[in-house]
């Protein structure tokens, strides 16, 4: 491998799987946890009902998760599959339909075949017991696993990250982004008596049953998948509000009872961030289940309405700056970027992992615009150009569909740097946040297609930027603008470019409009011209 930096990787770190599966064969088993299937596409879920009671001594789990789903075609006979990767274990699975020889276990799958004919509209649930010794994460969160380790006074401290492998290495699930529960979650999470339970959303009942805690948190917005996370440790908690745009927002944190104070100070960035994101994308949008940090045993994700955050209660990446500018030491990374996730990745959702760049390029360009609003623009284009540096250009960054495949992990700094060259292009702010906005109150609570993102945001700016998608997503190759000088003559032409590239220039007050023939304009004077480095592109001046 190149030498790579301490910027690059990180970032190659939250993807880091994908980076060695681009030359993988596919096999069946990948399209079953993939695609929209036979086994999947007739019913749609509606509300996952789940417990989870881990024993951190075992280093295993055992729960159930009642699915709670409404059929979408008429079918008869269908089979269904749930996904629960090995080396889990079925216990028991309860249906509210017939069944034809309980169910069949396939690897990752569970298959239950049914003698019945389905109705559309008509309404199920299956209840799975589930049990075993989960896949454990060799360095959360960049590979998916259980985390069972000990805070710094040796006390149990566990959790789970799985956004890249899926949410069914402990859970039995429809895990296929594209169909999240409509209704939410209930999850109830089972622990000693000196631990506490975090979930997702809110804390609506505690029990003591059997000499143990009962934490049962509910979420009311749809979720998708591989967000459902159980906390378990010595927490302690506090709380605040926000006054944001649909009202008070209850601010909920959850951290290591050492790490109290050091919290109460560091997550008072969280106000700021609030109030540049209402603004850039409009109202959090989980308003019903509150906005939540909670200390992790892993640096961090996005995981919704429980926000795991694991930086060292410091600014920038673990004290660094993935911009090397300076500008990414005046706030902590993993606040502003898992927090820019609830608006990109959980309340709009790519449907494939394919298209998973609409999580991470938005949400990345979400550190810019949060920079903008918290300091000034300059320092946010400053940062934007600083993390041109970490593209690394070898890989498309749309994965290949329909086999938990994702693109590569260019998708974070290249992603933004199209977003921020798309602004220049542009070139009315107000337009650009509007589309923003767009995308969160037109898309609100959906699972999306790179298709419909990219469609939505030519139609809104009035500019095809079809060719712009094709060259930053689609291909490695970095347009080049070859250009010469003499006095006031200015010629120019692309470079490395797809056809018919839309990429007009801004220097000055003059634009240019160039394509792959040479052409040539009149400048107002002989000083040498100086382009804008906002744009991602190399200039390459001939002599």
């Amino acid at each position: 491998m190149k030498k790579i930096s301490y910027s690059i990787l990180f970032v190659s770190g939250l993807f880091f799987g994908q980076l060695f599966e681009q030359n993988k064969t596919f096999t069946k088993q990948d399209t079953l946890k993939g695609s929209n299937t036979e086994f999947r596409n007739f019913w749609d879920v509606k509300k996952y009902e789940l417990s989870v009671e881990p024993d951190f001594s075992q280093k295993s789990i055992r729960g159930n998760n009642k699915i709670s789903f409404e059929i979408i075609k008429d079918v008869t006979n269908p089979v269904f599959q749930i996904d629960l990767q090995m080396p889990m274990k079925v216990d028991k699975i309860d249906c509210s339909f017939p069944t034809v020889n309980g169910f069949r276990r396939e690897g990752d799958f569970i298959f239950i075949s049914t003698n019945k004919k389905f109705r559309t509209g008509e309404k199920y649930t299956i209840d799975v017991l589930y049990s075993g010794n989960p896949t454990i994460a060799r360095n959360a969160p960049w590979d998916g696993g259980w985390v069972f380790t000990e805070d710094e006074n040796g006390n149990p401290w566990m959790s789970v990250a799985d956004e890249g492998i899926g949410a069914s290495i402990w859970l039995p699930t429809k895990d296929i982004w594209s169909d999240e529960p409509e209704n939410g979650i209930v999850m109830k999470i089972i622990t000693p008596p000196d631990l506490t339970g975090i979930g997702n959303g809110r804390l609506i009942n505690k029990t003591i049953e059997n000499g143990k805690n009962i934490f049962t948190w509910e979420v009311k917005n749809p979720i998708n998948a591989y967000s459902i996370i159980p906390n378990i440790g010595k927490y302690v908690n506090f709380k605040d509000s926000y006054n944001g745009e649909k009202g008070e927002l209850n601010l909920d944190y959850w951290v290591i009872d050492y790490n109290l104070n050091k919290a109460k100070k560091q997550f008072q960035q969280v106000k700021p961030m609030l109030k540049a994101f209402e603004y850039w994308f409009g109202a959090y949008p989980f308003y019903e289940d509150s906005y939540k940090l909670v200390d992790s045993p892993y640096l961090g994700m996005e995981h919704q309405s429980n926000i795991a955050y694991g930086n060292g209660y410091q600014n920038g990446y673990l004290g660094r700056d993935l911009s090397g500018t300076g500008v990414g030491l005046n706030w902590d990374y993993i606040i502003i970027h898992e927090s820019g996730h609830e608006w990109f990745a959980n309340n709009i959702t790519a449907k494939d992992q394919a298209d998973m760049w609409i999580h991470e390029s938005f949400t990345m360009y979400s550190e810019v615009l949060f920079t903008e609003d918290y300091m000034d623009k300059n320092s946010a284009n400053i940062y934007a150009q600083g993390i041109q540096n970490n593209i690394a250009n070898d890989i498309p960054i749309i994965g290949k569909y329909g086999v938990r495949n994702e693109g590569s992990g260019d998708m974070y700094p290249k992603g933004a740097s199209m977003l921020h060259t798309m602004r220049q292009i542009i070139n009315n702010d107000e337009k650009f946040r509007q589309i923003l906005k767009g995308l969160n109150k037109d898309f609100y609570h959906q699972t999306v297609t790179t298709e419909q993102i990219e469609k939505y945001i030519s139609e809104k700016s009035g500019i095809d930027f079809s060719s712009i998608f094709n060259q930053y997503l689609r291909t490695t190759k970095i347009p080049i603008l070859e250009y010469s000088q003499n006095g006031k003559e200015l010629k120019y032409r692309y470079t490395n470019v797809v056809k018919n590239l839309n990429l007009p220039l801004r220097f000055g007050d003059q634009t240019i409009s160039p394509t792959e023939s040479w052409q040539k304009m009149t400048l107002k004077s002989a000083i040498p011209v100086e382009f804008d480095k906002n744009y991602y592109l190399r200039y390459s001046k001939l002599q």
